[in-house]
């Protein structure tokens, strides 16, 4: 029997019950010894790839630190930063004047005095009271936020009718998930759009897939606020300045999430880097945290462990963003430049951000969590079992791809080459396994309309055309989406994109669902109907932006406007 991978998902139990059993608890148990390790692994490192060359590569980190400090001070930095990286400079400088031999020690002594102060920084903790707080607290959170919302009745707050699992649905591969998280290490590479990513797949991850905390990065700007800093501090994260683009905090950072891995701690990170300005699935990717997941595997084959490590892409599906319009100002802004006029961002409160979630959850908006196919760190398919198979089928062995002369061997260059092989297998991932949603393909056909009716025009000359002069042609949006649909049921049925189950619906339920799904929270609607009943646009911008979500897939070639 074939499972339908767009299936909702029910509640699973814990694969591991006891919190005191989970890899990211024994982790940070032992956090003293594993500050150690990385402080071991990342100056060895270092050291290999810069040989000689230690006392320039800190000079480069001591003023990349300085400039930071004067440019982009925060509030979470130690104090006395500065004079810090003063008085390693003037160790380094003094340095200089001794021998040879000397000068390669005090190096070494202030390499290891550098990558310990990022050590320290980097490693968060686990307490198990403050996660279990935070589970229950986001339990009764997101269950009330629903119920009220939901009833549009404050007063039914302490009300059970609606559940999370009727907003929030999670589907794909989670049974193959759950069933290699007991024989290898999980590491989710999720897609990005908004700043509730990490606490929704960490929710499901927990309290639907039933899998152990993962281990992942927040920002260090987060630690600015005390309440905030002091849970995330608390929960596994691991800090991250982004920054910090020197050499010897980057290594130090990779080391962190290698060693973490090859611990055994599931992992999640944003191989994106960032939430994606343009509304559009990653279609590069940053290696750097990648690059760690081959080397833990390589590392555990060395040391004789057979366990593998597994890679999950996992896609996430919203039918409108929050912050939509300030991430699609500053895409317009980096590839248009000089072309590009900016509008008047807008402002974001604590009001504001209730006002939204309230929005979302009372419009009976949902959020898709698509598990795409588990994927060794080759970027081969796994079964349930873990064994990997090639693009033919065959049964493979990962170790063999690790091998010289018969034997596990340590190249950098070889496994830069798979990392890069990885990345793209990931992309691929993400546009077979992104769900359309109504609100997708309405944006879609409407953006398409607006340019092939305006062709004497760029991208920023229809953006900057008047709404207020321009209606769509409902009857044409409906054949314009009936064409997509086409394609989109041919595509689904070449395993190349998945479809949420209104896509089957008829083409004037699509219309006005995904009318409706876009408008619901934007003050500047991206598509509505007017008091007539006509179908305009307020922000063509912010329909750009949605319309996006379908680029890369050559569904542009399919739109033809009648004559």
């Amino acid at each position: 029997m074939v499972k339908d991978p767009n299936k909702r998902l029910e509640e699973y139990p814990h694969i591991i019950p006891q919190i005191e059993d989970w890899p990211i608890y024994l982790l940070h148990d032992d956090r003293k010894k594993f500050v150690d390790e990385i402080d071991s692994f990342t100056v060895e490192r270092l050291n290999t790839l810069y040989d000689k060359n230690v006392g320039e590569l800190i000079a480069k980190t001591i003023y990349k630190e300085l400039i930071r400090i004067k440019e982009e001070p925060w509030k979470v930095d130690p104090p006395k930063e500065k004079q810090y990286w003063k008085k390693i400079q003037s160790k380094l400088v003094d340095s200089l004047d001794s021998t040879e031999s000397t000068t390669d020690q005090r190096n070494q002594e202030i390499l290891n005095k550098i990558v310990n102060r990022y050590s320290e920084e980097i490693v968060g903790t686990f307490r198990t009271k403050t996660f279990l707080f935070a589970r229950k607290f986001s339990t009764l959170l997101f269950t009330r936020l629903l119920n009220t919302a939901a009833a549009r009745n404050i007063w039914q707050i302490w009300g059970n009718r609606y559940r999370l699992m009727d907003r929030l649905m999670v589907k794909g591969e989670v049974e193959k998930i759950r069933s290699l998280a007991k024989k290898g290490t999980i590491v989710v590479v999720p897609t990005h759009f908004s700043n509730l990513d990490s606490i929704l797949i960490g929710y499901a991850l927990d309290t639907f897939a039933g899998l152990p905390s993962f281990s992942y990065g927040a920002g260090l700007n987060l630690f600015n606020s005390g309440a905030v800093a002091y849970f995330i501090n608390r929960l596994g994260a691991y800090r991250v300045d982004r920054r910090k683009k020197n050499t010897i905090y980057l290594e130090t950072l990779k080391a962190m999430s290698n060693l973490s891995i090859q611990r055994g701690t599931n992992s999640l990170f944003f191989p994106g880097g960032t939430r994606s300005r343009s509304g559009a699935l990653e279609t590069r990717l940053k290696l750097g945290l990648l690059s760690t997941v081959i080397d833990a595997q390589r590392s555990n084959l060395q040391k004789g462990k057979k366990e593998k490590i597994f890679v999950v892409p996992l896609v996430l599906g919203y039918h409108f963003v929050l912050e939509a319009k300030s991430l699609i100002d500053q895409h317009l802004k980096k590839i248009g430049k000089e072309r590009y006029i900016k509008s008047r961002d807008e402002f974001y409160s604590r009001r504001k951000l209730f006002f939204y979630a309230w929005q979302f959850f009372s419009e009976s908006n949902e959020i898709n969590l698509s598990f795409g196919q588990p994927m060794d760190v080759l970027g081969n398919p796994v079964d349930e079992e873990g064994n990997s198979y090639d693009q033919y089928g065959n049964l493979i062995q990962i170790e063999d791809y690790f091998k010289e002369n018969g034997a596990i061997s340590t190249n950098l260059q070889r496994e830069s080459e798979y990392t890069q092989m990885l990345g793209e297998k990931i992309v691929e991932r993400y546009h077979k396994d992104n769900i359309v949603l109504t609100s997708h393909l309405v944006a879609f056909a409407a953006f398409q309309m607006l340019c092939k009716q305006n062709k004497q025009l760029d991208l920023y000359g229809v953006l900057r055309l008047p709404t207020e002069d321009y209606l769509f042609d409902e009857s044409q949006l409906k054949k314009l989406i009936a064409q997509l649909k086409e394609r989109l049921f041919q595509m689904e049925a070449e395993q190349q994109i998945r479809l949420s189950d209104p896509i089957s619906w008829t083409e004037e339920e699509i219309l006005r669902d995904g009318i409706r799904r876009l408008g619901s929270y934007h003050v500047q609607k991206p598509i509505r109907y007017n008091k007539n009943k006509e179908i305009v646009s307020n922000s063509f911008k912010i329909l750009y932006y949605y319309h996006n979500r379908l680029e890369n897939y050559g569904l542009d070639k399919v739109v033809k406007l009648d004559a």
